[in-house]
């Protein structure tokens, strides 16, 4: 379908931490620091690790709480270093299908949460059943990338 696609990832580990009670853009920015200082070297082998896109924000229906994560290369896929700091852990995702919605531009939390509304009505009109209470945003550009800019939203298939 044009206004989206079904993609089908496999398990993979990702860097992430969960920040409590903050506005998403607040939660992102600071998600995005404790993650960043953990690929420049905050971590039990004082490795550094290329960073990887997309940023991915876990976003919950009713709850302040936003999980912000990085890929982690395919090789430290194995065995990533440990983090040093309490608020970052390793998370081990399940294979799994996932509706993606893509748009371009800057990405609010107003335009993902828009973009998110959209291809659920979609998917609710073509039948597809999918998890509603949560939607990932995928992040893929650096800030000072200005033009052509790739944004994407995600819901799992059921």
């Amino acid at each position: 379908a044009k206004d989206y696609e079904l993609r089908q990832y496999e398990a993979a580990k990702w860097i992430s931490t969960v920040i409590r009670g903050e506005p998403q853009k607040e939660a992102l920015r600071q998600g995005f620091w404790k993650l960043f200082h953990y690929i420049q070297g905050k971590n039990e082998k004082e490795m550094k690790i290329d960073m990887t896109v997309p940023v991915t924000c876990l976003v919950k229906s009713g709850c302040a709480d936003f999980k912000i994560s990085f890929f982690v290369p395919h090789e430290h896929q194995d065995s990533p270093p440990q983090p040093t700091d309490s608020d970052v852990f390793i998370e081990e995702r399940k294979a799994a299908a996932i509706f993606v919605r893509s748009f371009g531009g800057f990405a609010s939390p107003e335009k993902y949460a828009e973009e998110a509304e959209v291809l659920s009505r979609i998917l609710r009109n073509k039948g597809q059943p999918f998890h509603e209470d949560f939607f990932y945003t995928a992040g893929y550009d650096s800030p000072f990338k200005l033009f052509n800019r790739h944004n994407e939203v995600w819901y799992f298939k059921k």
